[in-house]
């Protein structure tokens, strides 16, 4: 076999087979096939697509160019999401599934755009921990039923090897590469159940419902045909998810949640995936689980199980109980309403950049994240509000200019003018 005429035959949009697929594969990551030829393979990809079958046999492919984790606490789940902005639902849900007995087993990474990623998140609480050996990672599962750990550098080589290039060559958006990267990762991580939660909207990788449902199947079929227990769902992300946007500010939103102090889009989405594993892992039929899920949250047995995880993976657990102990801002700006208006809608990715200009995320992976910055929203579609109503309040470390921020965050917001006056009696 040779690059070249796997290349061609995918310019051709002629069916590799799983062979040829594999040997690609272990040869990329091997170094046995240049950067170069590899760019041209993707692009063609990009371009003319892959077709089920060659889906399936590069999932599989990638999974297996390195370790493949083998637990020893039983059945166990796991969750992902393609991303978007303010979403902080596996703090949310790994709790609520733990509590109800289903072991919740995550690994997973630092973010590169609007804000940090899920490790970046859970490194602001103080003395958290997320590079456990295997033998810790088990031990707090045992205990808790809940644990995050950073992605091993063992696990999927091929993945990390190859987003990185196209990352680098623009072709990131393609539906089956998105779904081989994706679940690849998840095949390697080898929880029983699987929940994807799949976004769409202006803060999300697929703009449109049509293409998040169309990777949601692809995901799903792959899954299923890896003998796992996986459901997708298909989930808005035109909005921001929550109310908080940034590290720290999304970990105390998350907490506020187990606490029963917050309802809204959060709380729904959070326990529509939480039954979803319960119901996986053989708790009941949908309603139940969701009933199972709701007094998860309403007993406090699920922020008792954040508790005792961020316990024993260093952190300090007295932040379940106080969010004022995350780290705080030392400058804050709010933005107010400089006419009377009707909410429309708050574009997502034009708030993640905001809170990107802010500190909240990084452009570059050795980039500094400041764990403080962020934005928290006042407001949500559909709200009416006066001159002079704040709008979001705006907050950084390493940002004390918020010119440019508040501007953007203003720019983010569609609505109409009302009058809000009262008439005069």
């Amino acid at each position: 076999m040779n690059a070249i005429d796997i290349i061609n035959k995918t310019k051709k949009s002629i069916q590799l087979t799983d062979d040829e697929i594999r040997w690609l594969v272990d040869s990329y990551t091997d170094g046995e096939i240049p950067d170069y030829q590899m760019s041209a393979w993707l692009m063609a990809v990009r371009l003319n697509g892959l077709t089920e079958q060659e889906t399936l046999s590069l999932t599989y492919a990638m999974r297996d160019s390195g370790d493949i984790m083998r637990l020893n606490v039983g059945l166990t789940a796991d969750k992902h999401s393609t991303g978007g902005v303010g979403d902080k639902t596996s703090f949310i849900i790994g709790p609520i599934a733990a509590s109800c007995g289903v072991c919740v087993a995550k690994m997973s990474g630092r973010g590169l755009g609007h804000t940090g990623g899920t490790i970046d998140k859970l490194e602001s609480i103080n003395g958290f921990r997320t590079q456990l050996s295997v033998e810790e990672f088990e031990d707090i599962l045992r205990k808790t039923g809940f644990a995050i750990i950073s992605q091993s550098e063992d696990l999927c080589p091929a993945d990390k090897k190859m987003y990185d290039l196209r990352n680098a060559t623009g072709t990131v958006d393609s539906i089956p590469l998105i779904a081989a990267s994706i679940m690849s990762k998840k095949l390697a991580v080898n929880a029983d159940c699987l929940v994807l939660d799949v976004k769409y909207g202006s803060g999300a990788f697929m703009k449109t419902k049509k293409d998040a449902e169309k990777l949601a199947a692809l995901m799903e079929k792959i899954g299923k045909g890896a003998e796992k227990r996986c459901k997708a769902e298909v989930t808005d992300m035109d909005s921001p998810l929550g109310m908080n946007i940034g590290n720290a500010l999304e970990i105390a939103e998350a907490i506020e949640v187990l606490q029963g102090k917050c309802k809204g889009r959060l709380y729904d989405t959070s326990i529509e995936l939480a039954a979803d594993i319960l119901e996986l892992a053989g708790k009941g039929d949908n309603q139940q689980c969701r009933k199972l899920a709701e007094e998860s949250v309403a007993s406090g047995k699920a922020l008792d199980v954040l508790r005792r995880t961020i316990m024993l993976q260093g952190g300090d657990p007295a932040v379940c109980d106080d969010v004022s102990l995350l780290p705080q801002a030392r400058c804050s700006y709010e933005v107010r309403a400089m006419q009377d208006m009707k909410i429309l809608r708050i574009d997502s990715e034009e708030i993640g950049m905001t809170s990107l200009l802010l500190g909240a995320g990084r452009l570059k992976k050795d980039d500094h994240v400041d764990a403080t910055a962020g934005i928290v929203m006042h407001i949500q579609p559909g709200d009416t509000v006066s001159t002079g109503d704040k709008l979001m309040t705006l907050y950084s470390t390493l940002c004390s200019d918020f010119s440019d921020a508040a501007v953007r965050a203003l720019n983010a917001i569609d609505f109409e003018s009302v009058n809000c006056h009262k008439p005069l009696t």
